[in-house]
């Protein structure tokens, strides 16, 4: 039986976890508390406890013992990569029963392109520690992949938006804003769509394959917002100036970057065909369906 194991089951895993449990699969991952792990066994997905630390490591193991299939979407800490420190040599011990392993990453380890239009050939340029620890675990991932024998991917995602998680819910919660920063704009992705694009990867596995995901159509983050407005019949916030914005550190880094990622692989390689190919499809989905209502 194809069987997933998760190493943190978040927003993008989880959506996938559910599609699999439709399709038949046995789903099991790890999570931060056990609220959330009772939650997901209501669903049917075999969740257990692992905090990225030692503790925890050998249930853990246990539930990940005979999973045909293994996603990683832990992001690494200082220390380097939580589930290579904590389960390597287990994960290299099931070596003969997994066929597939992927490590969720991010656009963000290409830093900044100017606007410029990238694929994945492109060279990361980390711009700071976070997203150099990325690259290093994206590296620390492949080679085990390459070691052990089993085809394993690189998923770099572009902004993540879907149910519950969109501008239409920041409007209604009075949380969303306009920044503009002249000649800023990056790609997103529907969750729907990353899910379609790892389930196709596990359907044609191939050894060390980066694979960016992201949507048809950059734009600025403040174009998205007015369509969102427009969507729920309501005035869109005011502009205002990057510069006189008051960010966090994370979200001002976010606004450091500015590219256009092209996502012809998962196309070509995979045969992906996404769902919601823009962000317009994609709000005016989630609009359909109540979101921001």
């Amino acid at each position: 039986m194809n069987r997933l194991f998760v190493f943190g089951l978040g927003y993008s895993a989880t959506t996938l976890a559910r599609r699999l449990l439709a399709g038949g699969w046995r789903v099991g991952g790890t999570v931060r508390s056990e609220e959330k792990a009772a939650a997901l066994k209501d669903e049917g997905v075999e969740a257990v406890v692992f905090d990225g630390g030692r503790d925890g490591s050998a249930v853990a193991a246990e539930a990940m013992a005979g999973a045909s299939h293994l996603l990683t979407s832990i992001s690494p800490g200082e220390e380097g990569d939580p589930v290579l420190l904590t389960h390597r040599d287990a994960i290299a011990a099931q070596a003969e029963t997994l066929r597939w392993i992927g490590y969720l990453s991010t656009i963000g380890v290409y830093g900044d392109a100017g606007g410029a239009w990238i694929d994945e050939e492109t060279s990361p340029e980390p711009p700071n520690a976070r997203t150099k620890r990325r690259v290093e675990a994206e590296a620390q991932w492949l080679a085990l992949g390459r070691a052990i024998g089993v085809p394993t991917a690189v998923f770099r995602i572009a902004g993540i938006y879907g149910p519950g998680r969109n501008q239409l819910r920041q409007l209604k919660e009075g949380t969303a804003k306009r920044l503009v920063k002249p000649g800023q704009v990056f790609n997103r992705i529907h969750v729907d769509d990353i899910a379609s694009a790892v389930a196709a990867s596990m359907a044609r596995p191939a050894q060390g394959r980066v694979y960016n995901l992201a949507d048809d159509l950059p734009m600025p983050p403040q174009d998205v917002v007015t369509f969102a407005a427009g969507l729920l019949g309501v005035e869109p916030p005011p502009e205002v100036p990057f510069e006189t914005a008051e960010l966090s550190p994370m979200a001002r880094s976010f606004y450091a970057s500015s590219k256009r990622v092209s996502n012809r692989r998962i196309k070509e390689e995979l045969g992906v065909e996404l769902r919601y190919p823009t962000y317009r499809e994609g709000l005016t989905a989630l609009a359909a369906a109540g979101e921001g209502a």
